[in-house]
Formats: structure tokens, sequence, C-alpha cells
């Protein structure tokens, strides 16, 4: 028997707006250690015993990082399959299903988003070998949270009767509830978290998914058929999965069928989905403050303070999340910070690029910081990392100078080729064709200034990628 992690990492977190944001979301960021979210679930699965490398689902905007941080860490992983657009999770599972039984008979797969936080990996181990077994027995298993307040934010599972003394049948679902209703399921005995994770055998799940939906399977099918392969990934068939319907697996399957099953887990978890998630699992002082960064309080109580550029301070105030990042600044309140997504929707809708970029922006070749910008201007201080390079590329509309701070460019302009070192410049004109490349080990530090009347991201033309962008 194979048992497949499935790393599901297509949410875009945007309850942690502005830390997180489209281009580079929560589980990509490092908010409980040195390892992000999207590693540290990787790392949960790496060392245990008859589990295979894993396969990651993830949106095709984010792929470079994705492999860079299975890299970081040493995983090779079974495959890294290209969303061409968000479709939620009872897709996405049926998607790796479908890529899972091309290389294996019947695997069971072992479905986990990539933004959970557990205190305990040896609890979570334990509770997900008692699900293989179920699974092995053709259940659709998912893990139940036991509760420990009466969270309006989660969706609850009501146990039913008792299976092979490890775990229980499915009684019902109950959506995210309001304050009463929280309360009340928080005080029976019978109902968990509904966690998000699932333990299924690939066969198993898409035979009852095409119970349901039966178009969702023969979507996917077609996709997974049509799939090529470009670099380290895998690019589904973007035509046949554009019509895919838009649904959860717990809405499409878990909610009809009578197979599924529930595990408790009653180690501390959290899905750190919002900033009140963050101040529960954060260091608190003597008064209810967590601080991340250069941050102050004085005489403030149960204040979730985060910094990245500058010192924050709270006085005399409670209950508040003041998020600072190098070009935004946002205040609520912990009660209210499960609507910090509405805020995200109106920037979204006023197109303000705040609402999809940091200010410091990754590149499957470095990053890029815009550290001042005017009407006919920007100033972006540019890393390359060793042996990497740009796209071959041209602005219609913007001119480029090019100022090296540390290591070698090897810069392409047009039909010549050159070398420019520490304090020496270049100048790209407009409609220039142009390629920058690190020729050497250390990255390449520059800044590069733009001129013109036009200065979006949307200005590059390009002939050649490294990267296989379009």
């Amino acid at each position: 028997m194979t048992v497949i992690p499935i790393l599901l990492s297509g949410g875009s977190g945007t309850r942690l707006w502005p830390l997180s944001r489209a281009m580079r979301p929560k589980q990509f960021i490092s908010l409980m250690g040195d390892l992000s979210l999207f590693q540290s679930t990787a790392m949960r699965v790496k060392d245990m015993e008859g589990v295979s490398s894993p396969l990651v689902v993830c949106n095709e905007e984010h792929r470079f990082m994705v492999a860079e941080q299975l890299q970081e860490l040493g995983i090779e992983p079974t495959g890294i399959l290209l969303e061409p657009a968000g479709r939620n999770t009872a897709p996405a599972i049926a998607l790796a299903a479908q890529q899972s039984l091309k290389a294996h008979d019947d695997a069971v797969m072992m479905v986990l988003p990539a933004d959970h936080v557990f205190a305990s990996a040896d609890d979570l181990t334990v509770a997900l070998e008692k699900a293989v077994a179920l699974a092995q027995n053709d259940y659709l298993v998912t893990l139940g949270i036991e509760t420990t307040m009466p969270a309006t934010g989660y969706g609850y599972i009501k146990k039913g009767s008792a299976i092979d003394k490890s775990g229980f049948q499915i009684d019902t679902f109950t959506e995210k509830p309001d304050q009463e209703t929280a309360e009340k399921l928080h005080q029976s005995a019978d109902h968990l978290w509904n966690s998000g994770i699932f333990v299924l055998k690939a066969s198993t799940y898409l035979r009852e998914l095409g119970q349901t939906e039966p178009g969702i399977v023969e979507i996917c099918k077609a996709a997974v058929n049509q799939a090529v392969n470009d670099l380290d990934f895998t690019r589904i068939g973007k035509d046949s999965y554009a019509g895919c319907k838009n649904i959860s697996v717990d809405y499409a399957v878990m909610e009809h069928t009578d197979r599924g099953a529930v595990i408790p887990y009653s180690s501390a978890w959290s899905d750190v989905g919002t900033w009140s998630a963050l101040w529960n699992e954060g260091r608190q002082d003597n008064s209810g403050n967590v601080v991340v960064g250069d941050g102050l309080t004085v005489d403030s109580k149960n204040c979730y303070l985060h910094s990245e550029s500058r010192l924050v301070t709270a006085y005399g105030v409670e209950n508040l999340v003041i998020a600072e990042t190098h070009d935004t600044v946002m205040v609520t309140t912990r009660e209210q910070s499960e609507g910090v997504k509405t805020l995200v929707e109106v920037l979204e809708g006023e197109e303000r690029p705040e609402a999809q970029l940091h200010r410091k922006v990754y590149r499957p070749w470095g990053n890029y910081d815009s550290v001042d910008t005017g009407s006919r201007f920007q100033v972006k201080r540019i890393t390359i990392k060793g042996g990497q390079a740009t796209s071959m590329q041209k602005h219609v509309h913007r001119a480029e100078h090019w100022i090296v701070v540390s290591g070698t460019a090897e810069v392409t302009l047009e039909d010549d080729t050159f070398l420019i070192t520490e304090n020496e410049s270049t100048y790209i004109p407009v409609g220039a064709k142009h390629r920058l490349r690190n020729p050497g080990k250390v990255p390449l530090e520059l800044i590069e200034v733009q001129t013109g009347a036009y200065l979006g991201e949307d200005d590059i033309v390009r002939f050649d990628d490294d990267y296989g962008r379009d």
C-alpha cells in the first residue's frame, strides 16, 4: 500500500492581510518559527514510516515558491500540480486522485492543508495512522479537533457510531455557526471542529464524488490526461479545468456520503487564519500582549502588534491588532479580525496593488524591493541569486538605469553582452531587448531606476525565459 501526502497550497490567506497577500500568502511566510507554514507541513510527513514524498497542488503563480521552499528542506516532491484557476478543495483533491492513480493502483491520500499549526507532531502521526487504517477499508476519514472554545470561525462535526475503537462515523456537519450555536456545540461532547484534513483512497474518493458531482470527476480526469510537464511542474489542461465547479470537499462529498468517518484529535491545533488566532498562538506578556518585531505597549492589554520596518506603539488600548509592513498599516480589533478579508475585497475593487503584492516581490531569479515611486519614476533594489537570470525582455513605456551595489552583472543589451561590477552602471533605453544575469555564486545587488510615462509590472514583453514564464 502506498500513502501519498497531498499538500493543498491554494489559499490566499486574506484574513491575515497585510502580512499575507495573494502573490505571497500566509503558507509561504514564517509565522511560527524559522520555517514557513508550508515547510512545516512538508516536514511533518517527511519521516513518517511508509509515506512517500508529497504531491503538491498549488496556484500557478506560487510554483517557484513551492519548489524553492521544498528544495531548502531537501525534499524531492512526487510532483507539483499547477491549478490554472482556484476551484476549491473538491476539484483539487480530485486532481490529486487522478494523478495518484496514474502512478499507483490505489494509493491512500493524506490530504493536508499547507497552513496549519500542530503542537504535537507525535500525536498527529498517531491520528493519521489511525485514519490510514480506516481509509484502507474505504472510509473517507477526516480529523476532528476537540474544541477548546466556542469558535465561530470553524465548522463542526457531530460524532456518530464508533468504528473499530479508533474513530466514529460522521453524523452531521455544521457550517460556521453564530455565537449562540457555537456555545452549545462547544459544550456538547459529541462535536469536534472540522480540521479540513482528510485521509482517503484515491479510488474511493473519485467513486463517491462521482455520485454527487460527476462533472468534476470527468473534468479533472480530462485535465490530468492533458497535462504537460514544465520544468519541475505539471501543468494540467487549462481549457478542460476552466469549466470545473467551485465547491469544497465537505459540500461535494462529505455531507452526502455514508462512508464518512472522523478521528478525534485532542492536542493543540490552529489554522492560524486570523490575527486573533496568531495572538492565541503567540507568546503573551503579563498584560496579554503579543509583540512581533519592533513594538512597545504601555498600559495596554490583550493586543497584537506586528512590525516589519519601524517602531509600532500602543498606549492605553485593549484588544487591538496593529499590523505594520513596509508599505501599509492595518488596525482592527481582535474580535473583528475575521472581517479583514472584506477590507481586501475593497482594495481589490479599487485595484490597489497592496491587495496582491508586497513591496518586496519574489521572483524565481531572486527579488526586488520598490523603495520609492513617483509620477514618472520608480526605484527598486534588485537581488539576483547566483547563477540566475531575468528573462530576455523589453519595455514599451519605460527606460531603466542599473547601478551595481555588490557582485558582478552580466548584461545583454540587444546584440551586445558585457560585465559591470560594483560602482558601475548601464542604461537600458525604451524598447531595447535586454537581460540581466548573475554569473557568480554570491547574490548580485543593484539599484534600478525606472523612468517613463507608465511603470506598471505588465509592461514586459518576454522573448526568452529560463523559467517557462509567458
